[in-house]
């Protein structure tokens, strides 16, 4: 699917822990980045990474399917086997899943697999997959 890049600018605490978390962990790239700011290539996405220690803040949560998911929160929806390789890959480096890998909505509309980690300035990155792609605005 060819669909428009996304972009996201996000406060962090430390701009060398943030780069180790994004590159190492997740695979990023790098793109541009200053004293202050990091741009990352999040599958295909621009994310970037602005030194702003002040606005890390904790976010409150919502019930979600039997889950407390924070109500900021970013992430990616990626092919089912891009998403099992990407667990696998944090299971692996004993990374603390926030959320542990899950099959969310079984059986119904908008089944998917999801997951949610947070970076080393509690930023909450939520990562999924649908089986069936056209699943992802399905009322």
């Amino acid at each position: 699917m060819n669909i428009p890049r996304f972009h996201l600018a996000f406060p962090v605490i430390d701009l060398e822990s943030t780069r180790k978390f994004y590159t190492e962990v997740l695979g990023c790239t790098l793109g541009r980045e200053s004293n202050k700011w990091i741009d990352f290539n999040l599958f295909g996405h621009q994310i970037v990474a602005h030194f702003s220690p002040d606005e890390c803040i904790r976010t409150n949560t919502n019930k979600v399917d039997g889950d407390m998911v924070p109500s900021r929160h970013f992430g990616v929806i990626l092919s089912w086997d891009r998403w099992k390789a990407l667990c696998k890959k944090i299971k692996k480096q004993k990374l603390t899943f926030m959320i542990k890998p899950k099959i969310r909505f079984k059986n119904l509309k908008g089944e998917q697999g999801t997951f949610f980690i947070q970076d080393p300035s509690d930023n909450v990155l939520e990562f999924k997959s649908f089986k069936n792609d056209f699943m992802v605005f399905e009322k």
